[in-house]
């Protein structure tokens, strides 16, 4: 047998197994030396470190710095708690400084009985656990109600339990500050009106929509204020973060709203309405009590008001004051516009005298008088004292349509007189092309034109103003919560007829007193002037009319006068001739005089003839 010394060697190799020089250096090339595969090994895992380690600083930056999703702020966010700090509403004075209203603040304490568990709070520099028949007994104390019942109002598995109501702010303090997450307060609000239905209508109420009527409506943003809030962090157990955001927005309560209403005038305006509204049983009767040198409104007065503490029984109209929403036609309290419009102008001096006959026919309409007379040469002042529909046709006629129209829109007609209250009526006055031929007369003595009671005070207002028309104001002042007071400038007043054309008109409706048909309206101890009015009431289905509307609107004293007076009475029922309102305006502008301590008049009433020379009964009472 051949041995392996005997057999040859293979390709490649030398005898001996070494390895022919060519083949052995190809060989070396092929298999990595030892340490060459560790270095590299090594280089790749540090270059995945690395390349990780980049990965994770990008991320981190990526979440951290650009944070595109508010990541930190989700966090905060959860660990955020957030407490409403109510506003205090602000109160309502009158002219005087009574309140009128003012809110008490109370809180409602609620809690999440799904939520009731043991707690931990910080007390000091320690931290104490509350189990919840800790909570039961500090609750108890706290808003002095029996243990059982505030047991009984956590426990269950409602998210919302009523705990305690009508809570005091400081008791409301004291029990968020026991720490329990799941007690929270509701604030409530309850506003109290101290006169009740003394100026109810005027100064509004509250209903669970919010505000809604008079003063707490058109004023909501001024006596609402601005609710504050208060955040803090608290950690995963529900322990609040000492070194954690705190920060707190105080409370900026409402203003103070004083108004020019005058509570006691108020009240006795009220009840003398009520009074003659119950006595003729009229459907409703308002009054208006004004300050002439400035128009402030002193009163606004009617049959029936809402008491803001309890109106679920209140009539519909008595929401708002009627003298500044209810439209009717004025009658012939007009007639003082028209008289004025004719004087001004030039066509007419209170002395200048009319033929004024039994009936008027003109263009074919019949205008009658509201009591019999033969044909009587009248003087303008006579014909408005007797308060004569024919005499002031054939007055007014001097006027072209647009000079009636223009007049009686420099008077206010047909405009809102701009009175802060909500809800105020525009009136009804047609422009002259759309008037038919009746109405181009009728609206000369307040037929055919509507208005409310208080545009019809302006325009008196103006002649007792010295001609010059001013808005009327309602609103004295408004005071922030510092106690700083914001400047209210009034509008500049319009004049509408000279300062003569005013006295000789004022020196007119002294006459309707003193010698024409509404001596009632005397007031003993001042000079008074003043014009009556009845109009026929538009029945509420539109099919013609219904009852009368009666009114008287006057001014004392009537030399200087500083107080205006308006009293109307809706559906009076009863004779035309004993339906009338000088008695309660008597009443109320003496009442008014005596409050304001106005000096008793010291010179003699004018004396105006109502009739040309040796015509006429002088001691005749004309009509309404």
């Amino acid at each position: 047998m051949d041995s392996t010394e005997d057999r040859p060697p293979r390709s490649g190799e030398q005898r001996g197994g070494e390895p022919r020089d060519g083949a052995g250096a190809e060989a070396s090339k092929a298999a990595p030396r030892p340490a060459q595969g560790i270095l590299r090994r090594s280089f790749l895992g540090i270059s995945a470190f690395l390349a990780v380690l980049a990965v994770l600083a990008g991320r981190l930056f990526y979440v951290q710095a650009i944070d595109p999703v508010g990541r930190a702020e989700q966090a905060l966010e959860r660990r955020r708690r957030t407490q409403v700090e109510p506003a205090l509403r602000g109160e309502i004075h009158d002219a005087g400084g009574a309140v009128l209203a003012r809110s008490i603040q109370r809180y409602k304490i609620t809690v999440d009985q799904s939520a009731v568990t043991s707690f931990s709070r910080i007390r000091g520099d320690a931290i104490e656990e509350v189990s919840p028949e800790e909570l039961v007994y500090q609750l108890a104390d706290l808003l002095d109600l029996p243990d059982r019942e505030v047991m009984e109002s956590l426990d269950g598995d409602s998210r919302y339990a009523v705990v305690a109501e009508d809570v005091t702010p400081d008791v409301y303090n004291a029990v968020m500050d026991l720490g329990a997450e799941f007690l929270y307060g509701e604030a409530v609000s309850k506003r109290s009106y101290p006169d009740g239905s003394v100026g109810g209508s005027v100064v509004g109420f509250l209903n669970s929509e919010g505000a809604a009527g008079g003063i707490e409506q058109q004023f909501d943003a001024d006596l609402a204020g601005e609710d504050g809030e208060r955040s803090y962090e608290i950690s995963a157990d529900g322990i609040r973060i000492p070194v954690g955001e705190d920060v707190n927005r105080p409370a900026r309560n409402g203003k103070t709203v004083r108004l020019t209403i005058d509570r006691d005038i108020q009240y006795f305006a009220q009840q003398q309405v009520r009074a003659r509204a119950e006595e003729l049983d009229a459907e409703w009767g308002t009054a208006v009590v004004m300050r002439v040198s400035d128009g402030a409104v002193l009163a606004l007065a009617d049959s029936s008001t809402i008491d803001p503490n309890d109106f679920s029984d209140a009539d519909g109209g008595d929401f708002s004051p009627r003298a500044v929403t209810h439209l009717t036609e004025p009658g012939s309290t007009e007639k003082v516009l028209t008289a004025a419009a004719v004087i001004d102008s030039g066509h007419s001096e209170p002395t200048t005298e009319f033929d004024v006959p039994a009936q008027l026919r003109i263009d074919g309409e019949l205008i009658t008088d509201s009591f019999e007379h033969g044909d009587e040469r009248r003087t303008l002042a006579g014909i408005i004292a007797d308060s004569m529909n024919t005499g002031t046709v054939l007055a007014g006629k001097q006027l072209s349509r647009q000079e009636r129209y223009d007049w009686f829109r420099k008077f206010g007609v047909g405009s809102p007189t701009g009175i802060e209250l909500p809800g105020e009526g525009q009136g009804l006055f047609a422009e002259p092309d759309s008037w038919d031929v009746r109405q181009q007369y009728t609206i000369l003595f307040g037929q055919g034109v509507s208005q409310t009671p208080l545009q019809t005070v302006m325009a008196y207002q103006a002649i007792a103003n010295d001609g010059v028309k001013l808005t009327p104001k309602i609103v004295d002042s408004i005071t922030d919560a510092d106690g700083e007071e914001e400047d209210r400038p009034a509008p500049e007043g319009s004049r509408v007829v000279s300062s003569d054309t005013a006295r000789k008109m004022r020196e007119i409706m002294e006459v309707v007193v003193t010698e024409g048909g509404a001596k009632e309206a005397a007031v003993p101890g001042w000079r008074v002037g003043g014009k009556t009015g009845t109009a026929e009431a538009p029945a509420d289905d539109g099919s013609g009319f219904d009852g009368y509307t009666t009114s008287f609107v006057g001014m004392a004293p009537i030399d200087d006068p500083e107080y205006l007076v308006a009293v109307v009475m809706h559906r009076p029922q009863g004779e035309v001739t004993a339906i009338g309102t000088t008695v309660a305006f008597s009443r109320i502008m003496r009442a008014v005089l005596q409050h304001y301590r106005v000096p008793r008049s010291t010179t003699d009433p004018v004396e105006i003839p109502k009739f040309a020379d040796g015509h006429g009964d002088g001691d005749r009472d004309g009509g309404q």
